[in-house]
């Protein structure tokens, strides 16, 4: 699947609610989303940009896989599929 070119880390932040995450602060142009799912607390940090940069936007999805446990295409599929 081909990640979205023109997503805003604020999208990303909103849809990764639907997997967990929450905002628990925002520090200059970085946005702080945290997870207690998996019983232990996991932290992403996603900047606040126009539109992320696919290499940091496939970082971050990567690391919510290995946490979530779940393979990456799925995530993917999950939350850029309509």
């Amino acid at each position: 699947m081909r990640l979205p070119r023109d997503l805003s880390g604020h999208e990303l932040a909103k849809l990764l609610r639907t997997h967990g995450y929450e905002i628990t602060r925002q520090t200059g142009s970085h946005i702080r989303l945290s997870s207690n799912r998996k019983d232990i607390q996991h932290h992403v940090t996603v900047p606040s940009h126009k539109v992320l940069k696919i290499g940091t936007l496939s970082g971050i999805l990567s690391d919510v896989a290995t946490y979530l446990k779940v393979d990456r295409q799925q995530l993917e599929k999950d939350l850029f599929e309509k």
